[in-house]
């Protein structure tokens, strides 16, 4: 199975494609067909015509926090999920000069500082108080006001090193976005554009919304996500059902819907669910509520590609991503997308 290859440098996407000179739905399509084991190329544009009438496309309406907070003497704190009882997992992180040495150029590294009672303070007077370890890389934190008014206020898009430049969080949102609460944008559903919705309602495509939070990305090689929390409405439910009854496709924009509707099957049909999914699909687990997936082009050794593997099949997936490759697809949130279809 492809889990762990040579990513070049130079197919990292450093900014988002409008920057780039190329239209949100402008940026290359990969798809691959399980089927006949095909690989072809196309737009994103062209996504309409890849699918059928009947086709239901099940979209992530969460919305992308500036989840990332510059807390002064070389410390940034990223804000990924917030827990049900008011406090939040947070993961601390050094900042350090971009490539061009600029203040303005500041990006954020794993940070294993912090101990228990620490108090961070943070701008406009908010104090962060770290309470305990959670897993190898967050931390329970308590923010003394309420968070999400005060991110909208003071925080800034999480980026990485790849990422050449602050942008504004508009850059980080997808015209499905509804509920603020991602540390981290649903990446697979940015190139949608308003005519590209128009073209597959026409065709007969219909679309449906879950919401899942994502936190943050920035896991570890081998490490699986962190729980997170989801909502899986009544209408979506009954929606999936439907269609798979009467031999349509469902195809999920993006892993998180994946994520959201696996956890919400229940003898074989999907339930309206809502709460924490700490779900993770591979080959052994199958995939039993979703027939297809559009996502972006994943890191090695990233827990997505064994998402993707039961999807595809580790043979037909590592033809996808050699030819991704050999053809100068670009990764990341500002990249490529890959369709994998039945």
């Amino acid at each position: 199975m492809i889990i762990d290859f040579a990513l070049p440098p130079e197919l990292e996407a450093h900014d988002p494609p409008e920057a780039r000179g190329v239209a949100r739905d402008g940026v290359r399509l990969l798809v691959s067909r399980s089927a006949g084991g095909q690989v072809t190329h196309h737009r994103f544009r062209d996504l309409p015509g890849l699918l059928l009438p009947g086709d239901l496309l099940v979209v992530n309406d969460t919305g992308t926090l500036p989840a990332q907070v510059r807390a002064g003497r070389g410390l940034a704190v990223h804000f990924s999920t917030a827990l049900p009882d008011g406090a939040w997992l947070v993961e601390l992180r050094a900042m350090c000069s971009g490539p061009s040495g600029a203040g303005k150029d500041k990006i954020s590294r794993p940070n294993g500082s912090g101990f228990p009672a620490q108090v961070i303070d943070l701008p406009g007077g908010a104090a962060l108080t770290l309470e305990a370890r959670a897993g190898g890389r967050l931390w329970r934190a308590r923010l003394s006001v309420a968070v999400i008014p005060y991110l909208l206020r003071y925080g800034i898009p999480i980026r990485y090193s790849y990422v050449s430049r602050d942008w504004p969080v508009a850059a980080y949102q997808t015209v499905f976005s509804r509920k603020p609460g991602s540390a981290e944008m649903p990446s697979a559903s940015r190139p949608f554009t308003p005519p590209v919705v128009t073209d597959l309602v026409a065709r007969g495509v219909l679309i449906a919304p879950l919401t899942l939070h994502a936190g943050v990305s920035s896991l570890e090689a081998d490490e699986d996500p962190y729980p997170e929390p989801y909502d899986v409405p009544p209408a979506t439910a009954r929606l999936v059902n439907h269609v798979r009854s009467a031999g349509g496709r469902v195809i999920a924009a993006g892993t998180t819907v994946v994520r959201a509707l696996e956890t919400a099957v229940d003898r074989g049909q999907v339930v309206p669910s809502a709460g924490w999914t700490s779900h993770v699909v591979t080959p052994q687990t199958g995939v039993r509520a979703v027939d297809g997936l559009l996502t972006g082009l994943h890191e090695p050794r990233s827990s997505h590609l064994r998402m993707l593997a039961a999807f595809a099949g580790p043979e037909l997936l590592s033809s996808c991503y050699e030819a991704a490759i050999t053809s100068g697809y670009l990764w990341h949130e500002f990249g490529d997308v890959h369709l994998l279809l039945p």
